[in-house]
């Protein structure tokens, strides 16, 4: 998702601003933060939950500015150091999102071997948690319920290739930002990073570790450099993993920044471009071993766009017309995924000659969208706060919730319809990707829009910046920003393509990324990693 698209690619898969004083006052962020340290760090009663892993629940202010008001509980999860005698202490892991259940990430990938080795994990507990408005800590609902959101999603539009496929979008957009403020006023104010860096803060304590270590990945770096500026002398080791230009992503680096949608200036665009070439070389050099590697396949992908241009190509009751392949093929975080992508891509180009078999869905989706608005807002039957909110999966809200709280963007529909068509000049293809991911943030509510302000240069103990030489939701050009912003920071490049760590195997960089955390020790200065093999073999 790109990191941002996360989102996205989870709609994807069901159809195939102004700071407000609060952070922006040094003398008002002391005193909140003099709060927090005041606050009682909760205690944890760890329980099992299966396959050797133990749950808690942290209790934590909802307002830091007012902790002794309403408290919230967040989900937390560990799974104990295998060898206990030798345990340095808790490694802290965000996976990134926002909004996705770092309890369920961690039950799903503390065995993976190039994220978490054997010998990593005997020299720390893993411990991960639901951030607050995701999952099961205070999760942001924006629907009556499940039935209500799951139609919502599964109507929504595609991303709009075309300025004439835009409306429906922007309308849903905008739906969805009204629905969210409707139903989780209470919550929305609440949810910037500041706040979960102050939460983190408590889970340190609780846990009893003097110092935090801690592994960020995608938006989980932009936490963790919040928390070393905030908490400047309670770093231990800090790994930022997929990361991102920290300033950018708040408000630009300069005034005329924000007037940017975030991975504008971000420039994912780029990086999904350079991504999607990277796909298509390690395509070529697979053989057969890729669906899409006969014949010269970057003059295939030409045909397929070509036709979709004119017209969308019918297959097994869908429509993929410009937009939805465009955003199919910027889905390329994971290449694990990059087998199917390509047999995705084969097959369009093999039904590029095929009649368009034009149908009633979209009249049909247009409807559902606007009865959904209706039951979103509270306007039909189901007027707001009589819902009972029981669904689990909030993602998307929780998605924005978040990033919206955490980035200045501009707020003129013009402006994202001029920036749609410029970027798709300056970047053919996926420029207009990067203008319209987060597009619900134009919409949200000003008085929840809140990013921290800086300093971003506090010192600390060194920190580890690793990013892939082409990763199409943090690109490396931003990853070195940050680490630059950031008083004491070191970048390892990964001579890959994909996002993170979490995805991109490299046995190189988990053997770096280990012997930071357990002696903290850098890798040499300008160090790379290569990667293990061919995603296509």
């Amino acid at each position: 998702m790109p990191r941002r698209m996360a989102w996205w690619t989870a709609i994807f898969g069901l159809l195939l601003a102004v700071p407000v004083p609060t952070s922006a006052d040094p003398a008002i962020d002391s005193y909140v933060d003099a709060l927090a340290d005041a606050v009682p760090a909760p205690t944890l009663h760890w329980t099992g939950c299966d396959s050797g892993f133990s749950c808690a629940t942290a209790r934590v202010p909802l307002d830091y500015a007012h902790p002794e008001a309403r408290s919230i509980d967040l989900a937390l999860i560990k799974l104990p150091a295998t060898d206990p005698t030798r345990r340095i202490g808790t490694l802290f892991v965000n996976f990134g999102g926002p909004g996705r259940s770092g309890v369920a990430r961690l039950r799903e990938r503390a065995h993976w071997p190039w994220l978490f080795s054997d010998a990593l994990r005997a020299r720390f507990d893993l411990v991960s948690w639901d951030t607050r408005g995701a999952a099961n800590s205070a999760p942001v609902h924006c629907f009556p319920d499940a039935t209500a959101q799951q139609l919502f999603f599964a109507t929504y539009p595609a991303m709009p290739g075309t300025p004439g496929t835009e409306p429906p979008f922007f309308a849903a957009a905008k739906t969805l930002a009204d629905a969210c403020a409707e139903r989780a006023a209470d919550l929305l104010p609440h949810l910037s990073t500041d706040n979960t860096a102050r939460d983190l803060d408590l889970l340190r304590r609780a846990v009893g570790d003097d110092k935090l270590t801690y592994h960020g990945i995608s938006y989980g770096t932009y936490l963790g450099a919040v928390y070393a500026n905030m908490f400047p002398g309670r770093v231990r080791a800090m790994v930022l993993d997929g990361s991102m230009d920290f300033r950018g992503n708040a408000f630009g680096l300069d005034d005329n920044a924000a007037d940017l949608p975030v991975d504008t200036r971000q420039d994912v665009a780029t990086g999904i471009a350079g991504s999607f070439d990277a796909m298509l070389d390690a395509c070529v050099a697979a053989g057969p071993g890729c669906a899409f590697s006969a014949g010269d396949p970057r003059e295939k992908w030409q045909r397929i766009l070509e036709r979709v241009r004119r017209e969308p190509i019918s297959w097994d009751g869908k429509r993929y017309d410009y937009g939805t392949v465009v955003a199919a093929a910027g889905q390329l975080s994971d290449p694990a995924g990059w087998p199917r992508l390509a047999a995705t891509l084969q097959l369009l180009y093999d039904l590029r000659d095929t009649p368009y078999l034009p149908t009633d869905v979209l009249a049909e989706t247009s409807a559902l969208v606007r009865q959904v608005a209706d039951i979103g807002t509270g306007s039909s039957a189901s007027p707001v706060g009589t819902g009972v909110n029981t669904y689990d999966d909030n993602y998307t809200e929780a998605f924005h919730a978040v990033q919206c709280a955490d980035s200045r963007v501009p707020r003129d529909e013009r402006r994202y319809r001029d920036l749609a068509a410029s970027e798709d000049h300056r970047v053919p293809v996926f420029g207009r990707l990067g203008v319209l991911d987060a597009l619900t943030c134009a919409y949200w509510p000003q008085t929840a829009v809140r990013p921290y302000p800086g300093p971003w240069n506090r010192p600390t103990a060194p920190i580890l910046v690793v990013n892939s030489r082409n990763d199409p939701a943090t690109p490396l050009a931003g990853a070195i920003s940050g680490a630059a912003e950031l008083a004491n920071a070191r970048v390892l490049v990964v001579e890959g393509a994909g996002h993170s760590s979490m995805y991109v195997h490299s046995t190189c960089s988990e053997a770096a990324v280990r012997e930071y955390l357990t002696a903290r020790t850098l890798p040499a200065t300008g160090a790379t990693c290569p990667i293990d093999g061919n995603p296509f073999d």
